[in-house]
Formats: C-alpha cells, structure tokens, sequence
C-alpha cells in the first residue's frame, strides 16, 4: 500500500517537473518543450486520472497529445520551430560565452531530440502512409 502511494508521488513529482518544462520551454528559445510534455502525460497517466485528463482536454496541448497517442504524429511545423529555436539558443550561446566545448555539448544534446522528432511521421495523413505500407512510425514499429 505504501509502495503504491510513493510511486504515484514520484509519477505525479515526475509529471510536474516535465510540465514546469514545458512552460518553460515555451517563453525561452532553445528549451523543449514537445517532448517534456509527451513525457509529463504519460507520468499524469500512471498517478492521476484528474492530471491526465486536464492535459488531455487542455485547449494548446491536447491535439498535439491526442495526435501523438493515437497516431504518433509529431507535427512538421513543432519541428520546424524547434530546429529555430535550436538554431537561435546555439547563437546566442556562442556569443554570450565563445565557449566552443560547452557549444559541442549543447549541439549534441540538441541534435538528438532533432532526430528523434523527425523520425515521426508529420501529419496524420503521413502516419496512415506509414502504417499501410508496414513502416516504422518512429523508432519502434
């Protein structure tokens, strides 16, 4: 019984941390926030129904995670704006510190949540495609 109620603390713990991500990666360039958010629903959805259902039902995150649930769709124009924002938080890095290991590091980290956004299909009408023809939608089938 307790080990229950600490798992469901640390889920709802692990979901509000993905969700102060999430607000944070919309007001500063370079942060994500797509991925965080995928994280923090599936954390909602092992500890609480009343969480789960509010980020499911929200007006600004709810498509984008109903379209990933059922389809795993991952929209070409999120892409898109988190390679800009990507780009961007690299230049201002460079010239705020001309630091060019700590530069590596960030374009490294960087560019693995590039791939693995764009391993996703872009649009519903691409997940179908996918699906029909027996490809992966991502990284697992």
């Amino acid at each position: 019984m307790i080990t229950k109620k600490v798992s469901k603390a640390l889920w709802v713990t692990a979901g509000s941390f993905c969700m102060v991500l999430v607000y944070v990666g919309m007001v500063v360039p370079g942060v994500p926030w797509s991925t965080p958010l995928i994280l923090a629903t599936y954390c909602f959805s092992k500890s609480s129904e009343r969480l789960h259902n509010w980020i499911l039902n929200h007006r600004v995150f709810g498509p984008f995670i109903k379209s990933w649930q059922n389809d795993r769709v991952y929209p070409t124009k999120v892409k898109w704006i988190m390679f800009v924002c990507m780009d961007l938080s690299l230049v201002i890095i460079w010239f705020t510190t001309h630091n060019i290991k700590l530069l590596i590091g960030v374009a490294a980290f960087m560019l693995f949540w590039l791939i693995f956004a764009w391993r996703f299909p872009g649009s519903l009408e691409e997940s179908k495609n996918r699906k029909a023809l027996g490809k992966k939608l991502g990284w697992l089938k």
